[in-house]
């Protein structure tokens, strides 16, 4: 059986071939999260939790700007269900992010979060990779200053214009291929 993460994605994206083994499994875990919450539709927050579970890059790239960023955040995340967020319950999510005659195509994501995903895969295709990783989703996110996912990252000390602001450095940095010179022969 194939996953419903994938065929129904955001804006009508299909996972396979476009998002890496830890984003694909970070939409997965959102759709799961937003059904166990009794939530209406995936939201950036979502996404934002479960990436943080994920994806060890997009750890990374938050430790980055402040010791215990991963922590706080997770902390109100997890608050979500118990009161921080209680707000949203209910509610679409919609930033304005996305154009209005793209968001009835994926009806089980929010169009901030359906948004965010092609974001995503924007600044993937930006980067020239196949792929969009966590960490496009982590910028998306953050630079979408109206959804929830930024808001949260806001609320735990995140400077989300200092976080879009290096992970766009660090993805303008050509990748480094570490060699090492070994000059004994090569025993086949």
């Amino acid at each position: 059986m194939q996953s419903r993460t994938c065929d129904s994605g955001p804006a009508g994206t299909v996972c396979a071939g476009r998002f890496s083994t830890e984003l694909a499994s970070a939409a997965a875990g959102a759709r799961r999260r937003a059904v166990r919450d009794a939530d209406r539709q995936i939201d950036t927050a979502h996404l934002l939790h479960t990436l943080l579970e994920a994806d060890p890059e997009a750890r990374r790239a938050l430790e980055e700007g402040g010791a215990g960023a991963v922590v706080r955040l997770l902390g109100y995340l997890v608050q979500r269900t118990i009161g921080y967020g209680l707000r949203w319950s209910g509610t679409v999510e919609d930033s304005g992010a996305l154009p209005a005659f793209a968001v009835g195509r994926s009806p089980d994501w929010s169009p901030a979060a359906a948004a965010a995903m092609e974001g995503a895969l924007a600044r993937a295709r930006a980067r020239g990779a196949e792929r969009a990783e966590g960490v496009d989703l982590l910028a998306a996110l953050a630079r979408d200053r109206g959804c929830r996912a930024a808001e949260v990252l806001r609320r735990a000390g995140v400077d989300t214009d200092l976080l879009v602001a290096r992970l766009d450095a660090a993805a303008r940095e050509p990748t480094a291929v570490m060699s090492e010179r070994d000059d004994s022969p090569v025993v086949n």
